[in-house]
């Protein structure tokens, strides 16, 4: 069976994460999401890819 859904063209949904999410933490998690879906060669972007970034996102860099 297929899955049906609302089909959002890349320049619409890039748009508005641009415009509405201003935390540079939440725009980071939606990047690095977006690129974990690539990798995995997958068309869209679930929970499981935010989850796998999400420690990076929480670990202090040593850095700073």
């Amino acid at each position: 069976m297929e899955e049906t859904g609302a089909v959002f063209r890349k320049e619409l949904v890039s748009k508005l994460l641009h415009l509405h999410f201003k935390d540079k933490k939440t725009k980071e998690a939606a990047i690095r999401s977006v690129r974990q879906a690539q990798a995995e060669d997958l068309d869209h972007v679930d929970v499981e890819q935010l989850e796998k970034v999400l420690p990076q996102l929480v670990i202090p860099s040593a850095c700073c």
